[in-house]
């Protein structure tokens, strides 16, 4: 007997039967809508700061004066009000611009869809810090393990199978990093505030904070207290170390004082200066790199100015 193969005949809509071209073609277009400020919601945990800084005075500044040019994108929640995936600093421009409505493309995705579209809008910042990227990456490998067809096991280790490629790859070619530059940043999530702070600052570099990401939490703060109170950082051979001990247990704020104070040849004679009492004296758009440059050149500056006002002095 002949093999029968069973043939799949699409059926049109309801919608399809009794529309019209045109309406069934208007439906294609974006829907751009201008939403009242107050029915739209921030994305849940959005890992990309908006900071009333200078950059968001000019834009503000824009939108009061042309308007919204490139439409923010949000999606319908099920109580009817809209959750904001791109665009979050275009909403606060406007709340500052005095404008009661933000002009929004709706678009329909489930929550992992929209997870991932507001990742890859976000990263078309120009400026992005490694927190950021870090909480951005680690959401959006998430919401990628749960797209379907994705195998259910997932580990850090050995991840699920895609094509030949795992999930932490996919999204390394995805966004330009190694998947082992992507593991790193997701590391650092697990870093306390205050540490993480840093990292961003530019203070503890990536490799000894991955270190210090593997250690308790409560041993974490203990290693922040000694950095604020000796002014000094880890170096990656002492945050291995602090890890190993933690491993085995024998990680204790006496001993975690006994490393940081070990002499280390990059912070010989290194004066550090935190709080918002020095950060409010640079530029704001000035590298956290360049800042021991821009004291150096302030001190030999007021160096001048003191020569020249003890030689005013010796004068009279």
């Amino acid at each position: 007997m002949p093999n029968e193969k069973s043939i799949e005949m699409r059926l049109p809509s309801l919608d399809e039967l009794f529309s019209s071209q045109e309406e069934r073609d208007d439906a294609k277009l974006k829907r751009i809508y201008e939403i009242p400020l107050e029915e739209i919601d921030p994305f849940p945990d959005h890992p990309f700061r908006v900071q009333d800084d200078e950059d968001m005075m000019n834009l503000s500044e824009s939108i009061r004066t042309n308007g919204v040019l490139t439409p923010a994108t949000v999606r319908k929640k099920e109580d009817g009000r809209y959750e904001m995936l791109s665009g979050h600093r275009r909403y606060r421009a406007c709340q500052l611009a005095g404008l009661d409505t933000l002009r929004c493309e709706v678009v329909d995705m489930n929550r992992d869809e929209a997870t991932i579209f507001m990742v890859e809008s976000n990263f078309q910042r120009t400026k992005i810090l490694p927190s950021e990227k870090a909480f951005a990456y680690k959401m959006r490998l998430d919401a990628m393990k749960r797209l379907p067809g994705r195998p259910k096991r997932n580990s850090a280790t050995v991840l699920q199978d895609y094509d030949g490629k795992t999930s932490r790859e996919l999204l390394g070619e995805q966004v330009g990093e190694s998947h082992e530059q992507v593991r790193k940043y997701i590391r650092l999530t697990e870093l306390i505030p205050e540490l993480l702070d840093m990292v961003d600052e530019g203070q503890i570099a990536m490799r000894p904070a991955v270190e210090l990401s593997y250690i308790p939490k409560l041993a974490q703060g203990h290693i922040w207290e000694c950095i604020e109170m000796e002014q000094c950082t880890p170096s990656h051979a002492q945050a291995k170390r602090m890890r190993q001990m933690s491993e085995t247990g024998k990680l204790t704020p006496e001993s975690i004082e006994v490393i940081m104070v070990e002499e280390k040849p990059n912070q010989k004679e290194r004066i550090v200066l935190r709080g918002d009492r020095f950060n409010k004296l640079f530029p704001p758009d000035l590298p956290v790199s360049k800042r021991e440059d821009y004291v150096a050149a302030a001190m030999e500056f007021y160096g001048r100015h003191r020569q020249r006002q003890r030689e005013r002095d010796d004068a009279r």
